[in-house]
């Protein structure tokens, strides 16, 4: 072979190595993006199963109330329903094996907890919606478990234990007799419910036979509603604590000087306010405006409260925003935007108008002057327990915000004891405890003067320890209506005969 063959050949030789390299060399260019997406599509599958397991765990009891949620069934089939016991170990709902063999639920106080209880058949209400998922489980142990395997029994829910004062929610459910209306009855210390009454009711016993009837109503009376918290009425007189409050803020160097003279009329603009029923209050200062429900005077003070105190004292006592209950429950409104006309605020200063605010959000407003200016986040269950006693789970009192200064709950505070010892809230006075509070006599018909009874406030006012809210639905005047109910609920926790 000559030396120009060799040549050749060594070439050829050396272009196919060089041209398998080459596919080599291409071959993992081309495999470099696979593997950069498929390590990007495993961390985002990663991050969806941490994520979803995350949230499955956070949110495991409203994925189980979810009505599509067949594990409920399989629960209630394997579980028998736990107890609702008050505070002090009474039953207010538990299960018992029917005629036809399967669980019954039973409410022993018919219709006095009706709402705040609730229900469980036909959907679920009250505490039993909102304690469901501890309701339908158990905590029993595996020994436990055999035992009642062995016996071809169903295992023991847990109990739910509660804040709610049998005492204070009869006192309270006998008091509003037969009216429409709403009491809630709290500890503003600790946020704890101890009563809560809605009329008009119904017997959750016999809930699935009357459903029909019930929920097809017509008369207007909304016995499913919870007006406590789901109820939204003009909160008349009652607002002027926030009225005072927006005042202290924006003049806080005029309340001592503060004078108006009240003929028993406002007019502003072609508009005009009376006091009511037109009475004359003659000279008022700051605190007499608000122990005597000055309609004149408090309309006075709102035209000369600037938007933006005003809206900054609705934002700091929730109103147009969700408050901390975890019952269903609706957004109390106030409004005061560029297009509120002084007509408007007029109203708004006396709680009329198209101001709606439900009992338990003022009771939250009342807990907090109360507390010094602090709101407690309101609660109703207490422990969770087994069946035989063991804790599974307990709350305790939990700070939700301040509303306002100390300094202010205190002006507030002092307010709310000259509507007692001189104002419209005189039947509560002279008792053997001291209290605060504010009635309010709401309109609610612009063609008549109906108007819906309130009141709200606490005792002892030095250190208070309860606190009472109280709408009944056209009655009239706060200080006749509602103040003689707050007396009854404030002598049965204090022990007066």
């Amino acid at each position: 072979m000559n030396e120009d063959m060799i040549k050749e050949e060594a070439g050829t030789a050396k272009e196919s190595a060089g041209k398998k390299a080459g596919k080599k060399k291409t071959k993992k260019i081309r495999s470099y993006p696979i593997i950069v997406l498929t390590a990007f599509y495993g961390l985002l599958f990663g991050t969806m199963l941490i994520y979803i397991c995350n949230y499955s765990y956070r949110n495991k009891q409203v994925l189980l109330n979810n009505n599509y949620n067949t594990r409920q069934q399989i629960l209630a089939n394997q579980n028998t329903r736990g107890s609702i016991v008050s505070r002090d170990g009474d039953l207010l709902a538990y299960s018992e094996a029917g005629e036809d063999g399967k669980d019954k639920r039973v409410y022993p106080y018919n219709e006095e907890f009706a709402h705040v209880v609730g229900y469980a058949s036909n959907g679920k209400s009250g505490l039993e919606a909102l304690t469901n998922y501890y309701l339908i489980n158990t905590s029993a142990d595996l020994s436990e478990k055999v035992e009642y395997d062995l016996e071809g029994k169903k295992y023991p829910g847990d109990n739910v234990i509660t804040s709610l004062d049998v005492k204070l929610q009869e006192v309270a459910f006998n008091a509003l007799a037969a009216r429409k209306g709403a009491i809630v009855v709290s500890d503003p210390k600790t946020g704890q419910i101890l009563a809560m009454v809605s009329k008009p009711d119904f017997d959750p016993n016999k809930i699935q036979e009357e459903w029909e009837r019930l929920i097809n109503d017509t008369s207007g009376n909304a016995m499913l509603v919870n007006r406590a918290t789901q109820g939204l009425y003009p909160p008349g007189s009652t607002f002027k604590i926030v009225t005072s409050l927006a005042y202290l803020r924006d003049h806080p160097d005029e309340i001592d000087s503060y004078r108006y003279s009240c003929n028993g009329r406002f007019t502003h603009e072609d508009e005009s306010i009376s006091c009511f029923h037109g009475e004359s209050h003659g000279s008022v200062d700051f605190y007499t405006s608000f122990a005597k429900s000055c309609n004149s005077s408090y309309a006075n003070m709102g035209l000369n409260i600037s938007r933006s105190t005003f809206n900054k004292t609705l934002d700091d006592l929730m109103f147009n925003q969700d408050i901390p209950v975890s019952l269903s429950h609706s957004t109390s409104t106030a409004i005061y935007d560029k297009d509120t006309t002084s007509a408007s605020v007029m109203q708004l200063s006396i709680g009329q108008g198209t101001t709606g605010v439900s009992p338990i959000h003022m009771n939250l407003i009342t807990s907090a002057i109360a507390n010094d200016g602090v709101l407690m986040k309101p609660y109703l269950v207490t422990e969770i327990k087994a069946a035989d006693g063991k804790t599974v789970k307990s709350y305790s009192p939990e700070k939700y915000k301040k509303l306002m200064t100390e300094e202010e709950a205190e002006t507030l505070t002092q307010m709310m004891i000259q509507v007692v010892e001189s104002g419209t809230g005189t039947k509560l006075k002279g008792q053997s405890y001291t209290a605060a509070g504010k009635t309010g006599s709401a309109e609610f018909n612009t063609s008549t003067s109906d108007s819906h009874a309130w009141f709200t406030g606490f005792a002892p006012a030095e250190d208070p320890e309860i606190c009472v809210t109280i709408i009944v639905e056209n009655a009239g005047s706060g200080g006749s209506y509602a103040v003689p109910i707050a007396k009854r609920i404030f002598d049965a926790y204090f022990g007066v005969d």
